[in-house]
């Protein structure tokens, strides 16, 4: 969402009735127009501008001295100084000029309103709450998870969601097969009866060849996804550290350098990626380098706990410095192919208390896993939310709205 202050400078049009709202967002010069003669109020609705603040929006109904009450009375419940492009607004006038009556929709759930008593100016916050239901989607796998999702009638938010539960399993940029499946439960907001955003994904399934994965959301002491014995499916490493075209190197002891042209070890894994693809940290940790680092050309190293490092060579641009801290998928970096190297790629490799490992065969470490008060809680709740998947044809709503 996007705020901008009273400093802003352009004029909003205002518009008595709805019906011809379109044609008024394309007038350049303010419009006001009354209601009939039967009516003694006067209603002006408009939308925030780039640049505006509200008294250049309402310059053409309230004087600068009303609108300062306006803003002074708003003030113990919210500051009309943030205004957010595009929100509505309106305001109504009494047969006598004055203001009787301003709100202003903050967000879709909170409404600020602003009404003359005889008292004066009293404002209030009015709220409101999403309709959550519980929901049920299903597909099987031809091309893609996107794909499969939005044949499921879902959208691809869903299929990003999904993705980053079962990421440390199943590697979606090149592991997925034909006749793989998902399933999964969702809290679904609607407001109005309109289908607004996704919530929580309750449990989820995917099935690869003849390999069964579940998931299960738990809120406790921590807040993750686990397998239905309470096992965290969050690994200690990403499957891959970025979305890559293809492996052009796999990890060997003999491998025959294009650049040197000899046979000497490849202690990593090049995944081939246009340049400026992003790069995230496979892992938490702290970086240890970031700059040149011989025939890797631009490199960052990051220390992990438990003894490991991982390294990411030929980068074109480097995000992160000496001693940052960074979290598991945050972005530190870009493909390049700087060093020795023949077309942009990522080298990336890791270490296990300083001997090289092979990224595609390591058996990433586990998160943290839960405490055994935690894992009791766990287990009361997970038949309850795998069940849901168990009625998921796609599409059909399970749960009405609580």
């Amino acid at each position: 969402m996007k705020r901008v202050s009273a400093a802003g400078a352009f004029a909003v049009g205002m518009l008595l009735m709805p019906t011809d709202f379109a044609a008024w967002m394309d007038r350049p010069v303010p419009v006001v127009r009354q209601s009939p003669l039967t009516s003694p109020m006067r209603v002006i609705r408009g939308t925030i501008a780039r640049n505006s603040n509200l008294g250049v929006a309402l310059s053409s109904v309230l004087s600068p001295t009303a609108v300062h009450q306006l803003v002074e009375s708003a003030r113990p419940v919210y500051n009309l100084k943030y205004l957010s492009v595009g929100h509505p607004f309106d305001v109504t006038l009494g047969p006598n000029g004055l203001m009787s009556n301003f709100s202003y929709s903050i967000d879709a759930l909170k409404t600020l309103r602003v009404t003359r008593g005889k008292e004066g100016l009293t404002a209030e916050l009015l709220t409101r709450q999403y309709d959550i239901r519980v929901e049920t989607a299903a597909g099987g796998i031809e091309s893609s998870l996107f794909a499969a999702v939005a044949d499921s009638g879902e959208s691809d938010q869903l299929a990003l969601d999904l993705a980053d539960i079962f990421a440390w399993d199943v590697d979606f940029n090149t592991e997925l097969q034909l006749g793989d499946s998902f399933r999964v439960a969702v809290e679904k907001l609607y407001l109005d009866g309109e289908f607004v955003r996704y919530g929580r994904i309750l449990s989820a399934e995917f099935v690869r060849g003849s390999r069964t994965l579940q998931a299960v959301r738990f809120e406790g002491e921590q807040t993750g996804y686990y397998t239905p014995e309470g096992k965290p499916m969050r690994k200690a490493f990403l499957r891959s550290p970025l979305k890559f075209t293809r492996i052009s190197s796999v990890f060997t002891s003999h491998r025959f350098h294009p650049i040197l042209k000899s046979v000497r070890p490849h202690y990593g894994v090049d995944y081939a990626a246009p340049i400026g693809t992003p790069v995230m940290a496979s892992g938490n940790g702290v970086v240890r380098l970031a700059g040149r680092w011989g025939g890797y050309g631009n490199t960052i190293r990051i220390h992990h706990p438990n003894g490991y490092d991982t390294l990411y060579g030929h980068l074109s641009r480097m995000s992160v410095r000496v001693g940052d801290h960074v979290d598991q998928g945050q972005y530190i970096g870009t493909v390049g192919m700087t060093g020795m190297t023949t077309g942009p790629h990522l080298d990336y490799r890791m270490l296990k208390d300083g001997a090289f490992v092979n990224p595609l065969t390591l058996q990433s470490p586990a998160a943290e896993p839960l405490s055994p008060q935690d894992l009791a809680a766990f287990h009361a709740e997970r038949d309850r939310r795998l069940a849901l998947l168990e009625t998921a044809r796609p599409p059909v709503v399970i749960v009405a709205a609580r």
